[in-house]
Parts: C-alpha cells; sequence; structure tokens
C-alpha cells in the first residue's frame, strides 16, 4: 500500500522536529517522491550522514510502503 505524503512528513518530523519539509509526489501515485529537508541537526555532517538520519526517521519503510524517494538535504543557512 503506498505511502501519504503526509505520513512522511510526520515521521520525519518527529525525528527531526525543526525542520523544514518539501515533498512532491513524482508520479501521483503515493509511492514515488522527492523530499527537501532542511534541519539544524545536519550542520556539520556529510550528505551520506544526513540522509542516514532521514532514512532512520522513516523507520524501515523504504523499499517496503515507501517504494522510491529522491531525498535533498541541509543544514539551515546562517
Amino acid at each position: 500500500m503506498p505511502m501519504a505524503a503526509e505520513d512522511i512528513e510526520t515521521l520525519i518530523r518527529a525525528a527531526l522536529p525543526d525542520a523544514r519539509i518539501e515533498i512532491t509526489d513524482l508520479r501521483g501515485d503515493g509511492d514515488h517522491y522527492a523530499a527537501t529537508v532542511t534541519s539544524a541537526a545536519f550542520a556539520g555532517l556529510p550528505r551520506v550522514r544526513q540522509h542516514q538520519l532521514v532514512y532512520r526517521a522513516l523507520g524501515g519503510r523504504m523499499g517496503g510502503e515507501l517504494h522510491a524517494l529522491q531525498l535533498t538535504t541541509a543544514a539551515p543557512q546562517e
């Protein structure tokens, strides 16, 4: 069963409360999303580690409920 964009945002926000999150359904099928996540938690971390934090927030749903997520992460500009 596909995952709603709101559910993805809720999971990410639970792990990264300060995050600014933008989610786009790439195909309109609820299965292929792009997400841009900006959080102070990413400051000083390499991109791979930033992505790991987001994937951890999704609690193992990648590849199951959530088929594809194109992810862009960043720390806020100071």
